[in-house]
């Protein structure tokens, strides 16, 4: 069934609004009460402290959806660490201590080697619905959508076109030298990044994640890395993304994907300003995504 959006949405409007998933006879049902994301952080501090190390952060953020489009996030930072051994070293020699605390730009961080308490809240500001793109659809709309990979291309293309129309004449309200090109030269790399999203974000089906993969790794400018594991030991096929035109800076991404659940594992970013690694903003996400039935609360401490 070809999916339209305009057209669902009138229909389903009233479901969605009631709280209620209609579910099409051909669609996955709902494994679980909730379809769950965690996904958890690496990253370098961006700043040095004591001596002059630095600090591996890491932190979890998890969110939690119902099939009616009520949603829950939920984030625990999980504690600082040195670097590398030279850090460790240069940490140890400061007296081994376990926060760290610094004033920037008037404002002040604090780091602490020790999990933080975390916390877990129903999500507020944002339409009911699961995310799609740039909009909010049903259940059952996002089990509509093509199962088969040059329809969800065609699918997927429509949206990011419609959205890069949005953006460039918007962007003329404040840059008079914006053209549409800014964004076009980046179509391929916003299109794979549709086919990434169906591979976590939201309950699409089996059938729709495995045409989402096949989308994917044969858009222009994806590199297939072969097989892989990811920081979890978790096998997967590993791909590069296309590098976006962005002035002075490079951005690289590196995903891997589980070809037999068609989930996203883990995604590698190295973003550099002038040749340096930008940090805070460099790292490894891994990611666990599927149904569960426990209910939203504070991210573990692992």
């Amino acid at each position: 069934m070809r999916f339209t959006l305009a057209a669902a949405t009138a229909a389903a409007a009233g479901l969605l609004f009631a709280g209620v998933a209609a579910v099409p006879a051909s669609a996955d049902a709902p494994k679980g009460a909730y379809w769950r994301v965690e996904t958890t952080f690496t990253t370098t501090h961006p700043r040095a402290v004591g001596s002059g190390y630095h600090l591996i952060q890491r932190s979890v953020s998890t969110d939690w959806l119902s099939p009616d489009g009520k949603g829950w996030s939920g984030y625990r930072a999980l504690g600082a660490k040195p670097a590398t051994k030279k850090d460790e070293a240069a940490w140890r020699a400061d007296g081994s201590p376990t926060t760290w605390d610094y004033r920037t730009e008037g404002m002040k961080i604090h780091l602490s080697s020790r999990p933080g308490k975390g916390w877990v809240q129903a999500t507020k500001g944002r339409p009911a619905g699961l995310r799609f793109g740039e909009k909010y659809v049903t259940y059952q709309q996002l089990q509509e959508l093509p199962a088969e990979a040059e329809a969800l291309r065609k699918q997927l293309t429509a949206e990011v076109d419609a959205w890069i129309d949005e953006a460039a004449e918007e962007a003329k309200t404040t840059d008079p030298r914006a053209t549409k090109n800014d964004w076009l030269v980046n179509r391929d790399r916003y299109v794979a990044g549709r086919a990434v999203e169906l591979l976590y974000v939201n309950p699409a089906p089996d059938k729709v994640r495995a045409a989402a993969f096949q989308v994917l790794k044969t858009t222009k400018g994806v590199s297939d890395l072969g097989r892989s594991k990811d920081p979890l030991g978790r096998p997967g096929q590993k791909l590069a993304l296309p590098v976006p035109s962005n002035g002075g800076s490079v951005l690289k991404q590196q995903l891997i994907v589980d070809t037999t659940a068609m989930t996203l594992l883990a995604e590698y970013t190295d973003l550099r300003d002038d040749g340096e690694q930008v940090l805070g903003k460099s790292g490894v996400k891994t990611f666990k995504a599927g149904w569960t039935n426990d209910k939203p609360a504070v991210p573990g401490e692992s």
